[in-house]
């Protein structure tokens, strides 16, 4: 009788609605998350993909730098000359923040592949247009310019805030923090490439003063650095290639992991269960729990729906984070008003690399390897545990406010008497300092969020972050204009 009774109660259960970690919804999360070991070629695709996004948005940075090339195709427009750098910062810095936090409040359907493989498009599409322009179409009115310009700067702002949006909610998906810390790094590396892509262009060019344009009846010739327009379409190609680059390696990545970052669709019924019952055993009853699926797939779990986050609950349980990557990256955006303002302390003659227009870009050169190096810092497991302690990350970000006064006591171009330091105490204790501090504090931030929030929410943690930090960008940007 015990046989025969073991037997029936074998006959009566149905493998196909085991549930899978005693029923618990995030199963599917966690199964898929052990799956996701660290890959060095992974690694290396965020890293590509972190030089992609940083290189977009230096872009704005070099058309604030007010670059020759720019000052002279509005040079026979005051207006628009003095209008271009104001309204680009506006546009840029608005269409940016709007986009990621549009992007943000969308989190139940979200195709975070798909909002990644957008912005790359987006990206390659206004660089090549701009790289265009610099060749072609040189005679069109400074009013058509200055219009087709800021349409290319939304058009990149727009891209740029759905691939920082889609990349850091994809990366969180993976559970491995140095794919975030890769996407960092990536970051400082573009910075030192562009710096050196722009020190090297002028240094292999001859003086602006060899160089003019044809002059006309109506605008007399003047000479015109001859650099500048062979450095923005260099500039500009490169950022072309770059984002066809990225966007080969990303499709690498989504073929590895095609499910990662996508919204799952709600569970289908199997109808043919429902309409064709057993004539031995009945059908199972529904209830809001079931999932029906098909007696083969014993290996399978459809995916819970994704959850819609609010992003005052996430702030709750990530406010020191948060309000340390935004502070951290206001802080960082007034840099740029004293380095385009500090000129070098050695006596004249000056050599080319202490000229201005090597000097400049340089002193941005070392900001950006310090920046890089700290980037780099929470590869160490010993400063990758800072991410445990939030309050000491936020400490540090607020204590970054002490470089402020670090710049004030550099040559700001004043007089050679102005400087209370060197070129050495401008170039590696304040920039590189500064650098440091900025790259190590964003990544401890960045990669820390994860580890505050559950599974479910870690997807929308990412965005929130990366929201987080172009909030930062934008009310740095805005500060940094206004003093100025």
């Amino acid at each position: 009788m015990d046989r025969i009774r073991n037997a029936l109660k074998q006959r009566g259960r149905s493998p196909a609605y085991e549930p899978l970690d005693n029923g618990s919804d995030d199963a599917y999360e966690r199964q898929a998350a052990r799956k996701h070991q660290f890959s060095y070629l992974e690694y290396c695709i965020f890293v590509l993909l972190g030089i992609f996004m940083l290189w977009a948005c230096l872009i704005r940075n070099m058309f604030l730098a007010a670059s020759p090339y720019f000052q002279h195709r509005f040079s026979h427009s005051p207006p628009l000359l003095k209008a271009y750098s104001p309204t680009l910062l506006s546009i840029s810095t608005v269409t940016n923040l709007l986009s990621v936090l549009v992007l943000s409040y969308i989190q139940a359907h979200a195709h975070y592949p798909h909002r990644i493989i957008l912005s790359l498009v987006l990206n390659g599409f206004a660089f090549t247009l701009l790289a265009i322009s610099t060749v072609l179409f040189r005679s069109v009115s400074e009013q058509v310019y200055f219009t087709f310009l800021m349409l290319m700067v939304a058009l990149s702002a727009i891209g740029t805030g759905i691939c920082q949006n889609g990349l850091f909610a994809y990366v969180s998906a993976f559970n491995e923090k140095k794919y975030t810390q890769g996407i960092m790094a990536g970051q400082g590396i573009a910075g030192v490439l562009s710096c050196l892509a722009q020190i090297i262009s002028v240094l292999s060019i001859p003086p602006p003063e060899t160089a003019t344009l044809t002059s006309s009846p109506d605008k007399p010739t003047k000479p015109v650095p001859q650099e500048s327009g062979k450095s923005a379409l260099a500039y500009f190609l490169t950022a072309t290639f770059i984002s066809l680059l990225a966007l080969l390696a990303f499709t690498i990545l989504t073929r590895r992991h095609p499910t990662v970052g996508i919204s799952p669709s709600p569970p289908t019924l199997n109808t043919d269960l429902l309409s064709k019952p057993s004539p031995i055993d009945p059908p199972p009853t529904l209830t809001p729990e079931t999932d029906i699926t098909d007696d083969n797939d014993d290996d399978d779990k459809t995916p819970p729906l994704r959850k819609s986050i609010p992003l005052l609950r996430l702030y709750r349980k990530l406010h020191w984070l948060a309000n340390a990557v935004f502070l951290t990256f206001t802080l960082t955006l007034f840099y740029p008003v004293f380095t385009q303002q500090i000129h070098s302390k050695h006596p004249p003659p000056l050599p080319r690399l202490l000229q201005p227009s090597c000097f400049i870009p340089l002193a941005f050169l070392f900001w950006n390897i310090g920046d890089l190096v700290g980037r780099l810092l929470p590869l160490s497991s010993a400063i990758a545990g800072l991410t445990r302690r939030p309050r000491l990350v936020f400490s540090l970000s607020v204590a970054r406010v002490l470089w402020i006064p670090l710049y004030m006591l550099c040559n700001r171009g004043l007089d050679k008497r102005s400087g209370g330091g060197g070129d050495f105490f401008y170039l590696v204790i304040v920039q590189a300092g500064f650098g440091v501090s900025n790259g190590l504090v964003g990544s401890l931030c960045m990669m820390g969020s994860a580890g505050y929030v559950e599974e479910e929410e870690k997807e929308a943690a990412g965005g929130f972050m990366g929201l987080m930090l172009v909030g930062g960008l934008s009310v740095g940007s805005l500060l940094s204009f206004l003093v100025a």
